[in-house]
Parts: C-alpha cells; structure tokens; sequence
C-alpha cells in the first residue's frame, strides 16, 4: 500500500502569497477559442464510482477506449483513447499529455490508466479534434492534457479508504507541503480485487472462472522557484499493474517509470524547456479455448516487452503585442522496444521464440499565433515533422536449436509530414460562432509494425510496412452562455483519416498462417493494413448548469463513420470501423455542500460493431452510477459508491463462435475519507 504522507513543514494556513510558483506549463493560446474544448474539474475527475481516470474522460462523449472495459479487467493492449469515432484500433489516436509530456505507451501506444490517480490532478483539457499543432504529432483525433494538483488544489492530506463487492479494496492518498517559494506532492495508490468472471454467463464453461487484478502506482512532484519569474518542476512516477483475463495461462503484468524536468519561465518572455525519459515493461499470456469451453490450452508467452521513450520540448512565448500572441517551439521523441515470446505450443511446452522490434523518432518544429481583436479570434498553426523508422527486426527460431525459422530485417525508413491548423471565433453577446480546419498524422507504433497478437480464436499479424495515418478535418460550432451558471456547446466535424491502420480480416481457420501460426477453425486470421480512409461526420452537444449546490453536465456524440478500402480489403468499403458506436451520451447530476455531496452519473453506448467486417454486434448499454459523502467530523467523512446500479450487460468483445465477454457488472463500495 503506498499513501501520500504530508512532509513537517505544512503550510496550509499560510499566506498564499508566498507561494510563488503554480506548476504549470505556458498558458493555452487564445486561438484555442476557435476549436471545440472541454474541460473537466478536479472534484469530478477524482469524483467518479469507479475512482478510474478513464472513466472521468468518459464525460465528454465521443472520447472512447478500443473495448468498453476498464482498467480492471480489459488486456491493456486494448486500451488506447480516441475521439470522433475514429476508432477500429487499439493504438491512441488522441494524444494525452500529463504535464506536456506525451503518455502513451512507447511500444504500442495504449495508456496504462492505472498509473494515474485522479485525486493528485488538478484537472482534465480536451480539446476535440485540432490537428498535430503545438501539443505535438500524433493528435489525431484531439489532444487530452492532464495537469498536475499543487498544494491549493490537493490540500495537507487526503486519505480514501475503501471496500467494495468481490473482495475489492481500493486504497489512496495524496498530500502537500510548502517548502519555502515551493512545494513537494506526493500521491500514492493500491488497488485489488478477486474480478469477475469475463465471459457472460450463457457463453460460459468450466474453463472460465473470475479474473483478479493487483495495481498501485506512486508520483512524487516538486516544483521550485528559480527567481526572475521562472520555476523548476520535476516530476517521478512508477506504476504496476497486474490482471488476468479469466482462463488459465492468461495472466498480463504491466510496470513502469517516469522522470522529468520542465523549465518554465513566466516573464515577458515565455519560455518553457522538458526532457523526460519513460521505461515499461509489459508480459501476457495468451490461451485457446476450446469450443465447449471445457479447457484452455497455451498458445503464446510473451514474456517480456521492454520499451523505453526519451524526449525534449523547448518553446518560447515572445511578446508580440498588437493583439497577437505567438509560441515557437521543436520537439523530439525517440522511442525503441521489442517483444519476446514463447510460441508453438506442443503437448502443453513451446517450441519456438520470437523476438520482434525496433526504434522510431520524430523531430518537429512548429509555431502557433493568435490574434484578439475585439469580438475577434483568429488561430493559425503549422508544424514540420521529420520521422525515422530503424532498426526493424523479426527473429523466430526454434528452442530445441539449429537454424533460425524466420530471420527479417527490415528496411530503414523516413520521411517527412508538414501540418497545420486555422480557425476564428467571434463573439456576439452571449453566443461565441466559432469554425476550424486542420491536419495531423501519427507514425505507426513499435507494436503495430512487429507484434501479432491474439484475442480468444483470433489471431492477428503485424505489418513492418504500415504508412503513417494522416487526417484532415473541419469543423463549425457554437458557444452560448446566457448566465454565468450555463453554458451550452455544439460542434459538427468532417474528418477523413488516410491510411488508416487497422485490423483486416484475410481468412478463417482452421489453419496456418504466417506471423501468427495455428488458428483453429472458431478462429479468424487478420493482419494491420492500411485502409484506403476512415470518414467520420458527428455531432457534439456539451452543456454545464449550475445554481448553489446542484450541477448538471451532460455531454453526447452522433458519428458517422465510414471505411473506404480496395484490394485486399475492398470487402470493407462502406461499413463502420470496428469499435466504433453512433451515439455515445453522459450526464452527472451532482449535489455538494461542503464535504458533503452525491451525485448521478448516466451513460449511453450505442451498438458496435467487434470486427472490421460488421458481423459482430455488440449490443448497446445503458449505465447508472451514484456517489455519496457524509460528513462525520471536521476531517473524517464516510463514502458510498455504486457503479452499474442495475447490472447492465455491458458487451466488451465477441469471439470465437459467438462468445460474449463483458465489462464491469455492477459493483458497490463503501469506506471513509479523511481531509486534512
């Protein structure tokens, strides 16, 4: 168990106006106006049922993980986070930022959630679509920027303590303390439950029982003033995670660690200069299943990914007056990986390795300017990326020794990718009209070029010779806020994403077939391709209303999306993106009156399609959660939460023949909180 204890020198009483530092990073451009942004506040974010970061982000519909899971019992392979039904991939198409320093995973591009606690942030910035613009490449579908809590946001001490169905115990903390013209966080997490059992009940076998996890994760923050309006931030953090998928030979362990340093100068001239470094380590075990679900039998021990991520940012903030404000910065991000598995199983013993992977890097520069003018805001933005692809290698050989089966390696690659991105809003009286158009693209990840991989009978190839994914989109919106209390936000898109990699069926098993081996005949074989384009159209409606104590938010997303292909997958023309819902909807309704409070949160997942073929129908789902606070003292609190109230089957993944697997059924907790 790690829980955040407070250092002696607490300074909570204190003068605020010794505390001269804020631990954040340049302010957003005013430009930013001119695109579609919500933002969630740290009571929510650390205020939802399930205490999970991705189920905060949830708020804002349209925002989605590749399968409907949580943390607790999703692979985390299939955990990367996109906007604007650009999905039908398991890599993030959005780019998550946790202060300015880019979060996804440096092999495969997932994000492992459970390295974040929400109580130390201080808030949650989305910003829908927009391009590859100063945040950096890789958003795609938007850029979600997470900011850390200083000692204003996060207070002495808060300890949560809680204990809910299925033997799950859920156990965090996170303090402050100023130190002089600083202040040192320090957050800690554990978390661990017996699971349930995946696979729904009527598709279930003897092969099937519940799938426990284990996590716990600990950040350490301090930030110093260095005089002359210019502050240190370092930042240290180490998470790790393990699960089981809920058949035998399938248990999954993720760990990491992250360091960094921001230099952040507030003067006349703004400035701001990162470096971080990343490392992870990642295994999993894969099963089969027979079709009677009576035994598991091993087919893959990808026993060890290593991945390591580097990177720098510096920017500048010059003073331009005139109304307009500018930011010229450049970025590099290198990461490498590689993974290491046991594979071809004969009478239960593997009979073959396999070791896949290489190094990538993207060196960009960029300039961003806005312009006030009056009712006038006008945005433009472009950035040049330069990307390189090295050191690409497939190696599989057989243990019982003698030459090697496959031995690849691949040719180096790079290019170059110029974006960019324009907008204006303009105010008239309560109502803000707002328009944009942009560009972005992403590079392939580590994963998505040399790792297959399997989900129950399927099997899925990798690809060494994707092509970045490359987007261009439109938008059009309003803001109106008739009182200070009400805001109320649409926003329709066009996006067209070209080249998009996803997961192409080529054959079903039984059969074998390379970059994967054995697929049985409840089985399909696939492999990463780029698709001709993915064009998503939608609707984005936001409102927020507030009167004393109550608040209301609600957030919903209608997506169109549509999949252009030819030649191997022209059978894919015309359909939907696989994960990919038409209608997502969210709503909190919320009471809070000092540290008392309760809430209502509604969500609404429309019917998907599980593969890229749509001939798997996941059903939609409709959830209801609740939260309740009770004061007891001045420090002491007692809590009570409930996630699915009405057990809602909530379909995650169909495979094999017909085998239904679900997300979270319905989970109560209760525990206490104390507030120092």
């Amino acid at each position: 168990m790690a829980l955040a204890l407070p250092l002696p020198a607490f300074a909570q009483d204190q003068d605020e106006a010794q505390i001269v530092v804020t631990g954040r990073g340049l302010e957003a451009p005013p430009g930013d106006a001119a695109y579609d942004v919500v933002t969630i506040g740290r009571e929510r974010i650390a205020g939802t049922a399930s205490g999970r970061l991705e189920d905060a982000l949830r708020d804002a519909a349209g925002l989605a993980q590749f399968r409907r899971s949580d943390s607790r019992s999703a692979h985390p392979t299939s955990q990367g986070i996109t906007l604007r039904g650009l999905g039908g991939n398991a890599s993030s198409r959005a780019l998550l930022l946790l202060d300015g320093v880019p979060q996804a995973d440096p092999f495969g591009g997932w994000v492992a959630f459970p390295a974040y606690l929400p109580s130390r942030l201080a808030g949650a910035r989305i910003v829908r679509g927009g391009g590859s613009g100063y945040a950096g490449p890789g958003a795609l579908a938007g850029t979600i920027e997470l900011e850390s809590g200083g000692p204003a946001q996060l207070g002495s001490l808060d300890l949560d303590a809680l204990y809910g169905s299925r033997n799950s115990l859920d156990l965090s903390g996170v303090g402050a303390a100023t130190l002089g013209r600083g202040f040192v966080t320090l957050a800690g997490q554990y978390a661990r439950g017996d699971g349930f059992t995946p696979i729904v009940e009527r598709s279930r076998g003897p092969a099937d029982r519940p799938a426990p996890y284990e996590q716990a994760a600990v950040a350490i923050r301090a930030v110093t003033d260095l005089g002359g309006d210019t502050e240190l931030q370092a930042n240290l953090s180490a998470f790790t995670d393990h699960r089981d998928r809920g058949v035998d030979f399938t248990r999954v362990k993720s760990e990491g660690a992250d360091a960094s340093l921001r230099i952040v100068g507030k003067g006349e001239w703004g400035w701001s200069a990162l470096a971080y470094l990343q490392t992870r380590g990642f295994a999993s075990g894969f099963a089969s299943i027979n079709d009677t679900r009576t035994t598991a039998t091993a087919t893959l021990d990808q026993y060890a990914v290593p991945a390591t991520g580097i990177g720098a940012r510096v920017e500048i903030a010059p003073p331009m007056g005139g109304g307009v404000t500018l930011r010229l910065g450049s970025d590099l991000r290198r990461v490498s990986g590689r993974t290491e598995e046991l594979y071809t199983y004969v009478s239960a013993s593997p009979t073959r390795r396999r070791v896949a992977g290489g190094e990538s890097l993207t060196l960009g520069g960029f300039a961003d300017a806005s312009y006030e003018s009056g009712p006038l805001t006008l945005s433009l933005g472009g950035r040049l990326d330069h990307w390189d692809i090295t050191d690409g290698a497939l190696l599989e050989t057989p243990l019982a020794g003698g030459a090697a089966l496959t031995d690849s390696r691949f040719p180096d690659r790079h290019g170059w990718e110029a974006t960019g991105r324009a907008g204006a809003a303009y105010r008239l009286g309560a109502v803000t009209l707002r328009t944009a158009a942009y560009r972005g693209w992403r590079l392939p990840t580590l994963n998505e070029l040399y790792r297959p991989f399997r989900v129950g009978a399927d099997a899925t190839a990798a690809n060494a010779a994707l092509d970045p994914e490359r987007l261009a989109g439109a938008e059009i919106g309003a803001d109106w806020r008739p009182a200070p209390s009400l805001t109320l936000r649409a926003t329709g898109y066009w996006n067209r994403l070209t080249a998009a990699i996803a997961n192409v069926t080529i054959a079903q098993g039984p059969g074998t077939f390379p970059g994967v081996g054995v697929v049985s005949a409840a089985g399909f074989y696939r492999q990463r391709q780029n698709l001709d384009a993915v064009t998503a159209k939608g609707v984005e409606l936001d409102g927020s209303w507030s009167a004393g104590a109550l608040s209301l938010a609600a957030s919903y997303a209608f997506t169109d999306s549509r999949v252009s292909a030819s030649g191997a997958a022209a059978a894919l023309d015309g359909l939907r993106p696989a994960q990919t819902a038409r209608h997502q909807a969210s709503a909190t309704l919320g009471w809070h009156r000092g540290d008392a409070g309760a809430s209502l949160t509604a969500r609404y997942a429309g019917p998907q399609f599980e593969d890229d073929q749509n001939t798997r129908v996941l059903k939609g789902a409709f959830t209801l959660d609740a939260t309740a606070a009770l004061p007891i003292t001045r420090h002491l609190a007692l809590q009570a939460r409930a996630e699915n109230i009405f057990d809602a089957e909530v379909q995650a993944g169909i495979s094999g023949p017909g085998v239904i697997e679900r997300a979270l059924p319905r989970t109560l907790w209760i525990g206490a909180r104390v507030r120092l």
